[in-house]
């Protein structure tokens, strides 16, 4: 979904009359103010003031810096008479949530050329005496429209664009609209239109952008379409039409974007699309598609998207494909592709190759491989069920129930039943075992997205049904969703799934207006068509609970959720699709056989023995491997190995060389893994070495997780790691020294070290370590293991051991603060308490005083609104929740100005606790009046009254940001 959007030369002619306005003082005609009266009695236009002139751009005539998509203006032409009269030649009224009709009355408004409602509340019909308008742009994307489109518009010669998407639209499409030659966009998604298209539209050869998916069009996709050689963009997913797709599409060389699926019957071979060289975004899924694959695709640099599952294709995946390594998310899912695994799967962003047929070989090929999803892409031999990629897991029993709580925590409900957790953030190609006997496998991105990535969604408001904790939270997918249970006995099953819409609302605002389709298979069988939660349900936030029988017959179950390109994808935001499910109840029909038959002992007892005795066991091995009487050295190494360095191994005498045996005076600093000390190399590099100290209590797990993180990141903007030393007890990182040392100390450390660093500065840093972050996320492909330091981890990958492509937001996220604010995020108090940045932000943020985050010593100089950015981007990726963080694009966008940074919203109804504030605000005006007056007794001396955290994500980053320090290292 696109907003419309006016030409360029209209937008230009806009400016041009507003400046006429007012450097002449022209005025509204009488008859046009009355004509506005008309129209906001009719829409429900209540906050026009008619006590100013219309054309003033005062009041709420418009409404300057508008957010994007909530734009809100009355505009005028004053250049006639002598620049003494005006006439209105735009309204645009978005997200205004108007209640009323279309009026009739725009037709006393003979000078209009364009008319924006989008998403509105709006009903009714398209009032046929428009047609003697001359507009430019009409824009009535979501609302809740009906009736045909009437055959007068096609008396607007001069229209360009004509938006009706997500509305209740039906009937056949006038053939008269065929004559509109100039008419560019034509965006008819997500409507009940049905019968063929026109041939008259043969004719439309302006067009560049057509739309047709989500609706109930009949026929085959017309050949004609040849005829629209300007087409940039083409979506017909979803419409009702069959295939095969015309062999004359070869003819659009300007399509960038080209979306079908779920064409209707015929079988066909690949399409012609080797001369559309310039396409980003290539969707032909579940086409009926079949035959091989074709190499001139490997060619295609510009392609960004390229989605050919659920087709019929066969074959393996051409050599050619290799050089896609521009593609963001490739998907082949559900076809009959065979042959080997492709070597370059390593160097994949987003592959899924899940249902195909490629050869297992005798080794056995993971689940998910770094970024590919394997998950049943292999045929598999043996008779047990399983898919071959867990044909070596062993079931521990045999299941007769499965409880899952889809997208949520653990919850026990009506006080004996057990839902599994199913939290995990998921991906766009993605496989993850959830449980003792079961997984999931989700495929696809949200195209168009104008939010953060998300495959899990918390519900924002009150829920009254019984056992609300299971739709507290749902799992959703933008394309396939797939639960596969197994180690279930063979036998008859009622599946129960349950559903609530919470991405909707009840209630008259266009929030309401969305419409969720999706298809449900169960063993491979399609069992329900086209189902609508809400529908169903009788409302949004309500519970629909769908039965299901199900044969198990080798000890597995699969249940598919699948969106067939139908529903709303633009309601109440863009990217609100896809099959979204709350949990999953399954029970076997028959009573489950006895565990060894003549056993008198409770099954529950059993296991609650044997669960303690492996308990006593577990406790005794950590025991004996923490006080280093188990392999500590051993697992060390092996990590060591696993990780793949690509630095260098240093001997402990080399180090003791370089740091005169770690005297004291070449220490530089202090943090929570050790201290770190200043060295020079027998070829005269100068080092420094971060030592792990035996009281730190992070240990091994860090001291390994940092060697992987930075010999695995090698950029301009980060500090380099040469390498590593282990040598009996002695652990230790060997890194470039920087003359001026890390960020984290010239912001809050020791007053020596300390840099005065204003305002415009810290925006280059945040923005600088934004887009190393960004080249990260893009190109390094960093392994599963790789982790960072406490305090500054992601809170799923702290507490659960989940690391999710969002953890570095995460750690950016407290970065940010800290560059803010000045202050470290931990500090500690002599008594062992610890004071967190992130929590006293988010009580000021809960008081509405974010501005007392900024660092005092900037005074008053610096800009307030792009603090405010700083801190509200900060705060967005340290959301709780991986799911609702920004991806480090939208981050950079933001930072630099070129998105609009969306509202904070609460994320949990902690209470605020003005104690805990103010007792955060004392003790740090307290700590920096006891540094000034140690300062002023003893001299700075690099010990203080606190520590922060020196091995934080802050210290990867130099300050030296500009050319010739680059120059230098490279």
């Amino acid at each position: 979904m696109t907003f419309s959007a006016a030409p360029s030369f209209f937008i230009v002619s806009v400016l041009s009359f507003c400046l006429a306005a007012f450097t002449f003082g022209a005025t509204l005609t009488q008859d046009e103010v009355q004509a506005l009266e008309d129209i906001a009695h009719t829409m429900g236009k209540k906050d026009w003031n008619f006590g100013v002139d219309p054309c003033s751009e005062r009041s709420n005539w418009v409404t300057l810096d508008p957010v994007k998509g909530n734009e809100n203006s009355v505009t005028c032409d004053c250049t006639f008479v002598n620049h003494t009269v005006c006439h209105v030649v735009s309204i645009i009224l978005k997200t205004q949530n108007l209640q009323g009709k279309l009026p009739t009355e725009l037709t006393r408004l003979p000078y209009l050329q364009e008319i924006d409602l989008t998403r509105n509340y709006l009903n009714g019909t398209i009032p046929k005496e428009w047609g003697s308008l001359n507009l430019v742009n009409i824009s009535l994307l979501g609302n809740r429209l009906t009736g045909p489109i009437p055959k007068e518009l096609a008396n607007i010669t001069t229209l360009k664009s004509l938006v009706l998407e997500y509305n209740q639209f039906s009937g056949n499409l006038p053939p008269e609209l065929g004559s509109l030659a100039q008419l560019e966009r034509l965006l008819l998604g997500s409507n009940n239109f049905t019968g063929e298209i026109p041939t008259t539209y043969a004719r439309l050869t302006a067009l560049k952008d057509i739309r047709l998916g989500d609706n109930q069009f009949s026929g085959k996709i017309p050949d004609f379409i040849q005829n629209w050689t300007n087409l940039t963009k083409l979506v017909i997913q979803g419409s009702g039409m069959s295939g095969p797709i015309p062999s004359g599409i070869s003819f659009l060389e300007k399509m960038t974007d080209l979306r079908i699926s779920d064409l209707n019957e015929a079988d066909s071979t690949f399409p012609a699309l080797n001369n559309m060289t310039k396409l980003k975004t290539l969707i032909l899924r579940s086409c009926n598609i079949n035959g091989t694959l074709p190499e001139y695709l490997g060619d295609f640099t510009a392609l960004k998207t390229l989605d050919l599952s659920f087709n019929k294709l066969t074959g393996p995946i051409p050599s050619s494909y290799g050089g896609l390594t521009n593609v963001d998310y490739i998907f082949f899912t559900g076809n009959r592709l065979n042959g080997n695994v492709p070597q370059w799967i390593e160097k994949a962003d987003n592959l899924d190759l899940s249902y195909n047929n490629f050869s297992s070989g005798n080794t056995e090929q993971p689940c998910q491989r770094g970024s590919t999803n394997l998950f049943a892409s292999s045929s598999t031999s043996n008779t047990s069920g399983t898919v071959s990629c867990l044909r070596s897991f062993r079931c521990p029993r045999t299941l007769y129930s499965l409880h899952i709580n889809c997208g949520g925590r653990q919850v026990t409900v009506n006080g004996s039943k057990t839902y599994d957790a199913d939290s995990d953030t998921a991906g766009p190609a993605r496989y993850h075992q959830g449980g003792t006997n079961w997984a999931f496998s989700t495929t696809g991105y949200y195209l168009d997205n104008e939010h953060s990535d998300y495959y899990t969604w918390a519900n924002t408001t009150t829920l009254s049904m019984t056992n609300a904790e299971l739709y507290m939270n749902a799992r959703v997918s933008p394309i396939s969703l797939t639960y596969y249970g197994f180690c279930l006995g063979n036998g008859n099953y009622t599946v129960n799934l349950h559903f609530a819409e919470i991405m909707f609302y009840n209630d008259n605002t266009y929030n309401s207006l969305g419409r969720r389709v999706f298809d449900i298979y169960i063993q491979g069988k399609l069992v329900l068509k086209d189902f609508n939660i809400a529908k169903e349900a009788g409302g949004a936030g309500k519970v629909v609970t769908k039965p299901f029988t199900a044969v198990v017959t080798a000890n597995t179950l699969e249940i598919r959720l699948y969106w067939a390109g139908k529903g709303t994808t633009g309601m109440p935001f863009r990217t609100v699709h896809g099959p979204l499910i709350s949990a999953i109840s399954v029970e076997s029909d028959f009573a489950p056989p006895v565990e060894d038959g003549n056993s008198s002992t409770p099954v529950g007892t059993v296991v609650g023995i044997v669960a303690a005795i492996a308990g006593v066991i577990i406790l005794v091995l950590v025991v004996l491997w923490w006080r280093g009487c188990l392999g500590k050295k051993s697992s060390l190494a092996r990590d060591l190995k696993g990780l793949d360095l690509k630095t260098g191994l240093f001997s402990l005498r080399q180090l003791k060389a370089a740091t005169n045996n770690f005297d004291a005076a070449n220490k530089i600093g202090e943090g929570g893994f050790g201290p770190v000390f200043k060295g020079f190399l027998s070829d005269g590099t100068i080092i420094a070495v971060k030592q792990l100290s035996a009281k730190s209590k992070q240990g091994n797990r860090e001291f390994i997780n940092e060697i992987g993180m930075i010999s695995a990141l090698q950029h301009p903007y980060l500090v380099k790691l040469y390498g590593c030393c282990v040598e009996g007890d002695q652990l230790l990182l060997v890194y470039e020294y920087l003359e001026n040392n890390s960020l984290a100390r010239a912001l809050f450390g020791p007053e020596e070290c300390q840099l005065k660093l204003n305002w415009l500065t810290r925006q280059k840093i945040c923005v600088g370590i934004a887009r190393a972050k960004l080249d990260e996320e893009d190109n390094t492909h960093i392994s599963t293991k790789i982790a960072g330091t406490y305090g500054y981890m992601a809170p799923e990958y702290a507490m659960h051991g989940y690391l999710t492509d969002k953890a570095d937001v995460y750690s950016f996220g407290i970065v940010a603060l800290e560059i803010v604010s000045g202050r470290a995020n931990t500090l500690h108090r002599p008594k062992g308490e610890a004071f967190h940045l992130l929590d006293w932000a988010n009580l000021l943020k809960e008081k509405g005083d974010l501005m007392e985050l900024v660092d005092k010593r900037l005074g008053s100089d610096f800009d307030k609104e792009e603090a405010m950015v700083m801190i509200t981007v900060a705060l967005l990726c340290t959301n709780v929740t991986a799911a609702h963080r920004p991806t480090m694009s939208s981050v950079v966008s933001m930072l630099e100005g070129s998105v609009v940074v969306p509202e904070l919203v609460a994320e949990s109804s902690e209470v605020l606790d003005e104690k805990k504030l103010e007792s955060i605000r004392q003790y740090y005006e307290q700590m920096e009046e006891d540094r000034a007056s140690e300062i002023q007794k003893h001299g700075a001396s690099m010990e203080g009254p606190w520590t922060a955290s020196s091995s934080s994500a802050a210290d990867l980053y130099p300050l030296h940001l500009d050319s010739s320090y680059l120059e230098k290292r490279n």
